[in-house]
C-alpha cells in the first residue's frame, strides 16, 4: 500500500470522529470523498512520471547532464585514462621563507626581516622519437631585503634568501617568473643503460647545472651567506653575468652515466650574460662555462667532485670596467660518514678586474640522527676571499671603497636547523665577516638571525 492510500485509510477511519464533531450532512461527506480521491489520483500520477524520469537513460545527444560528466570523470580516473595519465605527469613544489636578520659593525646596528616564496611546476611535453620532454617554470615573489648599509664587503650579501623586485615599491610584493625552460632527456643505449643526454634551452638558473653541493647550494635549508652558497667569484664576484636575480636565458648539453658504484657526467652551456642575461640584446660576448664531475654512488658513501671553467665576455669590473673575464672551479661534497657530510670550493681567477682572485671555502654539515633528531642539522663554515693584485693597488682611489686594501676577507657561519615537523623549520644563525673588503682597518661584522622555512 502506497503512503498516499494510507493516509486516505487514516481519513476514513477518523471520518466517523469528525462527523460526530461537526455533524456534515451525507451529501457533503460524498462530496468529500471525491475531491479526496481525485486529488489522490493526480498525486499518484505525478509520483509515477517522476519515477520513470529518474529510471531513464540520458541520450547520446543530450547535452551532457553533470551527472554524466561525474560519471565519465570517474570511469577516466579508475581505468588510468588520458586525464589521469596527463595529471599524474605534473609535479609541483615550492616553499615560503622568512628571516629576520640583525647586523652589527662598529657603531652602526640595523635589523631587517623579509620574505621569500617559490613555486616550481614541471610539466610533461612530448616526446620526439625516444627523446622525452619536460617544460619547467619556477615563479618567484618577496618583499625586504638583507643588511644593506654595512661597510664594503667582498660577500656580497649576509642573507641570500631575501628577494626584493627592483623598481618595486618595498611595501609592494611582486613575482617573478625565475625559470622557465625545456628540457629533452634522451635515454642511450636502452633505459637500463644509465647513460643519459639532456638538452636544455630557456631561461635557467645557472647555478642549478653547474657548481652544485649537495652540503651548501640552498639558502633557505643551509648556509645564507653568498660566499657558501655558491662558488664566490662566480656569485658574489659577478662572473656569472646574470641578472640581478640569478637567471639569465641559455642553452645547456650534458652527458652522463650512473652505474652501481659511481657515476660521472659532462656538460657544457651558453648563457646570456650584461644585456643578453635581460633579454635586451643577442647573446653578444655571452657567458661559456663547461664542467665535468665524478663521484661514488650506491652503496658507497655519496659524494660529488666537480671541475669547471668558465669565459665572460662582458664581466663588469670592481671600476666599472667592462671587460673579459675566465676562470676555474672546484665544489666537493663527501659523506664520510652517517652523521657528517663535508664540502669545499675553490675558485682561482685568471683575468678581468676582480675585486678578489682567488676563493677558498670550507665546511660541513652534522645530522641529528646522532641526537635522535633525523631532520635537524649543525652546519659550519669558513670562507676566504684573496685581495687580487690590481684591487689592492687601486682601491684607495675608488669611490666605493676608499681604503688601501690587503690580504683577505675571512667569512664564518654556523647554524642550527631544527624540523618541527615534516615542512617546517627553525633555524638560528650566527655569521662573522672579519676584515671586510679587506680593510684591515674596518671593525668586523657580525649578524644573528632566524630563518623559518615551510617547504612541500
Amino acid at each position: 500500500m502506497t503512503p498516499i492510500r494510507t493516509a486516505i485509510m487514516a481519513a476514513l477511519c477518523a471520518a466517523p470522529m469528525a462527523a460526530s464533531a461537526a455533524q456534515p450532512s451525507q451529501q457533503e461527506l460524498i462530496d468529500m470523498l471525491q475531491k479526496l480521491a481525485a486529488r489522490v489520483e493526480s498525486l499518484e500520477q505525478r509520483n509515477a512520471d517522476l519515477e520513470a524520469r529518474l529510471s531513464e537513460t540520458p541520450s547520446a545527444d543530450s547535452n551532457a547532464p553533470l551527472a554524466k560528466r561525474v560519471e565519465a570523470l570517474e570511469t577516466a580516473q579508475a581505468t588510468g585514462g588520458s586525464v589521469n595519465e596527463f595529471l599524474s605527469g605534473i609535479e609541483v613544489e615550492g616553499n615560503v621563507v622568512g628571516v629576520i636578520q640583525s647586523a652589527t659593525a662598529d657603531d652602526h646596528d640595523e635589523t631587517h626581516t623579509n620574505w621569500r616564496g617559490d613555486l616550481g611546476i614541471t610539466l610533461p611535453a612530448g616526446q620526439v622519437g625516444n627523446s622525452v620532454g619536460t617544460f619547467f617554470v619556477q615563479l618567484r615573489a618577496g618583499q625586504g631585503e638583507g643588511p644593506s648599509e654595512l661597510p664594503a664587503t667582498f660577500t656580497g650579501t649576509l642573507n641570500t634568501a631575501s628577494f626584493q623586485q627592483a623598481d618595486v615599491n618595498a611595501a609592494n610584493a611582486n613575482a617573478i617568473i625565475a625559470q622557465a625552460f625545456y628540457q629533452l632527456d634522451t635515454a642511450i643505449g636502452g633505459a637500463d643503460s644509465g647513460q643519459n643526454l639532456a638538452v636544455t634551452v630557456g631561461k635557467q638558473d645557472p647555478f642549478v647545472f653547474f657548481d652544485q653541493n649537495a652540503a651548501a647550494d640552498n639558502e633557505v635549508e643551509k648556509f645564507m651567506n653568498n660566499v657558501f652558497v655558491h662558488n664566490p667569484l662566480l656569485d658574489s664576484g659577478g662572473a656569472v653575468g646574470a641578472d640581478e636575480y640569478g637567471f639569465t636565458p641559455g642553452l645547456r648539453v650534458a652527458y652522463s652515466q650512473e652505474g652501481a658504484g659511481s657515476g660521472w657526467g659532462v656538460s657544457g652551456a651558453v648563457y646570456g650574460a650584461g644585456d643578453g642575461a635581460t633579454f635586451g640584446r643577442s647573446f653578444t660576448q655571452p657567458f661559456y662555462i663547461a664542467q665535468v664531475e665524478f663521484g661514488p654512488r650506491g652503496e658507497a658513501r655519496e659524494g660529488s667532485y666537480r671541475v669547471y671553467a668558465w669565459h665572460n665576455g662582458q664581466y663588469e669590473g670592481f671600476d666599472g670596467s667592462v671587460g673579459k673575464n675566465t676562470g676555474l672551479g672546484i665544489s666537493f661534497d663527501q659523506q664520510v660518514s652517517a652523521m657528517l657530510t663535508l664540502f669545499g670550493r675553490y675558485g682561482h681567477n685568471f683575468s678581468g678586474k676582480v675585486a678578489f682572485d682567488r676563493a677558498l671555502t670550507l665546511g660541513g654539515e652534522f645530522s641529528g640522527a646522532g641526537w635522535g633528531r633525523d631532520d635537524d642539522g649543525i652546519g659550519l663554515a669558513w670562507g676566504w676571499l684573496r685581495s687580487s693584485k690590481e684591487f689592492r693597488r687601486t682601491s684607495a682611489s675608488l669611490q666605493d671603497y676608499g681604503y688601501d686594501a690587503s690580504g683577505a676577507e675571512q667569512v664564518a657561519e654556523l647554524y642550527y636547523r631544527y624540523a618541527v615537523n615534516d615542512h617546517l623549520s627553525l633555524t638560528p644563525d650566527l655569521q662573522f665577516v672579519h676584515r671586510p673588503g679587506a680593510n684591515d682597518d674596518e671593525d668586523s661584522i657580525y649578524a644573528f638571525g632566524v630563518r623559518a622555512l615551510y617547504g612541500f
